[in-house]
């Protein structure tokens, strides 16, 4: 497809389009896109092909830090590609728990121009070809790259390119067969005229000449419940607000009908088409399966059911005029569970072989069914569900009633006891075990209080539905704000240092040891009266943080509407508070690891750089934002002679170890410095007493001798990068100096010294690696951005050297995750 028709169409259509293309180009089952969202470092699933959109919920936002195949496609710039299940756990473990099922995936970046705009992603069978999978890869970039192009038009014109909303789902191109019939019809609302092929005439009951012609034509082929309800969605449609799922209509004599309606463009009154589909049993052998004794019914790939026989029915509680046509989870709300959420993405995800679960059935106590079909007696049914390309078949019998089950009837001992007792090839499901595998495995890469309130966010909210979060540590016997989001600005302020005798909910839950769940709003205001409240209705959980039987805080989720908590949710959220206490608890201990070495390397750094009539000197010093936040990188000016030595340095690593091997190398490289020594000596001294310290790091360094009455540099570098050198007429370039090995690995390593002239008003700038270097992006690329930006800053007198300083650390500096320590050292002669 050109770009030039996508641009025609409305988002939705773009993104529809593009998802399907995709599919064929993989030659893939399932699939989406996802977009940059409003929320910076948020990607949220924009469109999904081929899969029910509630059974993938979790996945709908991910954030571009985390350790996922999507955000690293989208953050890297390159397309991450996993074969097959066991490159899935050995690359990313915790996308590998969360669905743990048998089949490869590609991630390919939608970005065009230089703008990142989100990931085009499929899922395949699993694959051993690495042929066919780079082929398959090469295809689907080049829908990528046609989807990139659109939106780069639309964002040219104004037009929205971010994601906001729940996913659109499509259905994938048919591998067969469609599951009925199918027809297809248009409405142009500007002339008003309504065509339709003939499957849609006949679907609407209308005679093989008979053409409805126009919009109140239309409207009487179906029935009068649904005569005002047709046209109102064709002219929401026109404007750009196409229902988000199939719609049921019934036509004038009774029969079932679902219609996908979407706009053909995104301008006012913009033509609608739409595809009508009788969901039937005549998809089915003609409705053969309607005698058969137990129940059958058939789910598409999006989750609508398209046929029930009449013991389906009878067995999920529920009219088959009300199955039809509806989504299984809006169908059979009791069969919204996690357990059954697992098996069905199984079969969706793993199409090679069927799979088998039991399902408790609530009983009258549970729930009203109101005047429906009783179940049959009994509480469990065993269900089996067998993929295919375009269906899922789903058969369900009475547990106590399996017909040659391996493991015997059920008996209803275990039955009362509420006990499970499935047939010996029945896949257990691990849907309880799912969000505590994942969220375990993100906290073991969480180190600061920051990054597990982050994971928490990012992990625990989305899989309980949850919009806000708070997360409160203890010191000196009061709670302190760690984390929050989602809750009104200063809401929290109040609670802020609250003693543990305080009668407040987030205090009782971590003195008493217990959890405290309130179903809405209301319940919690007649718990604690006079407490403050947001404005919403929703429920809350207040989780204690208890690790080792020592109290850490407490943890508040908010949910926007009221809803009750199950048992086994409760007893989920208590385990991940569990997990999220030890987490925190460990993040206590790195931060007073990294605040000691944070404390010991300024107390390393110079605090101010000497002065000299002839020379100016400015430096800088950033830490990293991860992990410990401290590393080995720093800088010094040493009077040497009558000369100034200009110094910068990295250790390997970060904490306090680095930090003391950086102290460590600093003296010797001043004590070197203030006697005079030649720069080769400087380094090869410094060399051999880290090879003799050996505190198992190694270290690069650049070590410049400057003569300010010639301006004379003479240079060692050991595996450091090079310096830039800013002439005063503006041309900057980099510095090759012949290279020597980093220091501490090598006693007999030789360090060749290269010279150079600064002229008055020339600008010399050391730095560290964690100013030019990126992942996923080569670093010769950043010291070339770094040139660039040195080129145009600008020279004294003009622009004072520390203003230059700043313009090459400011994006550094605005970032809110930097990897590594930055140190920059600006040394400029004098007139």
């Amino acid at each position: 497809m050109n770009g030039s028709a996508w641009d025609e169409r409305a988002p939705a259509g773009v993104l529809a389009g593009a998802a399907v293309d995709a599919l064929r180009a993989a030659d893939a089952r399932a699939g989406g896109v996802y977009l940059n969202s409003r929320t910076p470092g948020l990607l949220r699933l924009a469109v999904l092909a081929g899969l029910p959109g509630p059974l993938f919920r979790p996945w709908w936002r991910v954030s571009v830090d985390r350790p996922f195949p999507v955000a690293d496609a989208h953050r890297l710039g390159v397309p991450v590609i996993l074969a097959n299940a066991t490159e899935a756990m050995r690359r990313y473990p915790q996308y590998a728990a969360g669905l743990p099922f048998q089949f490869g995936t590609l991630n390919v970046p939608v970005a065009a121009d230089g703008r990142a705009f989100g990931v085009m992603t499929v899922l395949c069978a699993a694959s051993a070809d690495a042929g066919e999978v780079l082929a398959s890869r090469e295809r689907l970039t080049l829908v990528a790259d046609g989807l990139a192009a659109a939106l780069l038009r639309r964002q040219a014109v104004g037009r929205t390119v971010t994601w906001d909303d729940e996913p659109l789902c499509v259905r994938p191109p048919a591998a067969g067969p469609p599951p009925g019939r199918v027809g297809h019809l248009a409405w142009d609302p500007v002339t008003g005229a309504v065509t339709a092929d003939e499957p849609a005439r006949a679907l609407l009951g209308l005679a093989p000449d008979e053409r409805p012609g126009t919009l109140d034509a239309l409207a009487r082929t179906v029935d009068p419940t649904d005569a005002q309800r047709l046209p109102a969605l064709l002219r929401e449609t026109a404007q750009g607000r196409p229902p988000p799922r199939p719609v049921q209509l019934r036509t004038a004599d009774g029969g079932l009908r679902l219609l996908e309606l979407w706009a053909a463009r995104s301008a006012p009154s913009a033509p609608v088409t739409g595809v009508l589909l009788d969901p039937g049993p005549g998809a089915l052998a003609d409705g053969a399966a309607d005698l058969l004794p137990e129940g059958v019914f058939c789910l598409d790939r999006l989750g609508l059911i398209v046929y029930a026989n009449p013991r389906a029915a009878h067995l999920l509680g529920a009219e088959r005029s009300r199955l039809l046509g509806r989504s299984l989870w809006e169908a059979v709300p009791w069969l919204n569970q996690p357990a059954c959420d697992e098996h069905l993405r199984g079969a969706l995800l793993s199409p090679e072989e069927p799979v088998h679960f039991h399902v408790r059935r609530p009983g009258p106590a549970d729930e009203d069914r109101g005047s429906g079909p009783r179940p049959y007696e009994g509480d469990w049914l065993s269900v089996a569900v067998f993929p295919g390309p375009d269906l899922l078949t789903c058969t369900a019998v009475p547990a106590n009633r399996v017909p040659h089950a391996p493991g015997g009837p059920v008996s209803a001992a275990a039955a009362d006891a509420g006990t499970e007792a499935p047939a010996r090839d029945a896949v257990a499901s691990t849907a309880p075990l799912y969000r505590p595998i994942v969220l375990a495995i993100a906290l073991t890469e969480a180190v600061t209080a920051r990054q597990v309130s982050a994971v928490v966010m990012q992990e625990l909210l989305p899989a309980f539905g949850g919009r806000r979060l708070a997360i409160y540590l203890l010191q000196e016997r009061h709670l302190y704000l760690a984390w929050e989001t989602g809750f009104p600005e200063g809401f929290l302020a109040p609670f802020e240092g609250v003693a543990l005798d305080a009668r407040l909910p987030g205090v009782e839950t971590l003195t008493t040891g217990r959890p405290i769940f309130f179903d809405s709003m209301q319940q919690l205001a007649d718990a604690y009266p006079g407490i403050p409240l947001d404005a919403t209705e929703g429920a809350r959980a207040f989780l204690p943080l208890i690790a080792s039987g020592r109290p850490v805080g407490s943890c508040i989720l908010g949910f926007d509407r009221p809803r009750s908590f199950s048992s086994e949710e409760r007893t989920v959220l208590t385990a991940l508070a569990g997990l999220i206490a030890h987490a925190m608890e460990k993040a206590q201990r790195y931060d007073t690891e990294a605040a000691l070495a944070r404390g010991l390397q300024q107390a390393l750094l110079p605090g101010r750089l000497p002065r000299h009539a002839r020379v100016e000197t400015v430096g800088r010093y950033l830490p990293g934002t991860e992990g410990m936040e401290v590393g080995g990188d720093w800088y010094d000016v040493v009077g040497a002679g009558d000369g100034l030595a200009l110094v910068i340095g990295d250790v390997q690593g970060h904490g306090v170890q680095a930090a003391a091997t950086m102290g460590q190398l600093r003296s010797a490289v001043r004590a070197f410095a203030l006697g005079d020594r030649p720069p080769e000596e400087v380094m090869g001294g410094t060399n051999l007493l880290l090879i003799d310290l050996d505190p198992g790091q190694f270290a690069s360094c650049c070590y410049v001798r400057l003569d300010p009455a010639t301006g004379l540099a003479r240079a060692v570098n050991a595996g450091h990068p090079p310096p830039l050198l800013r002439h005063p007429d503006g041309r900057t370039h980099a510095v090759e100096l012949p290279g020597g090995v980093v220091l501490g690995v090598d006693p007999r390593a030789h360090y060749p010294v290269a010279e150079l002239r600064l002229e008055p008003g020339a600008i010399l700038a050391l730095y560290t690696d964690g100013l030019v270097e990126r992942p996923g992006h080569d670093i010769d690329d950043g010291i070339t951005a770094l040139r660039t930006t040195l080129a145009a800053a600008g020279a004294p007198p003009e622009r004072s050297l520390a203003d230059v300083a700043d313009r090459l650390t400011a994006t550094a500096r605005q970032a809110t995750d930097r990897p590594d320590d930055i140190a920059l050292l600006l040394a400029t002669p004098l007139p």
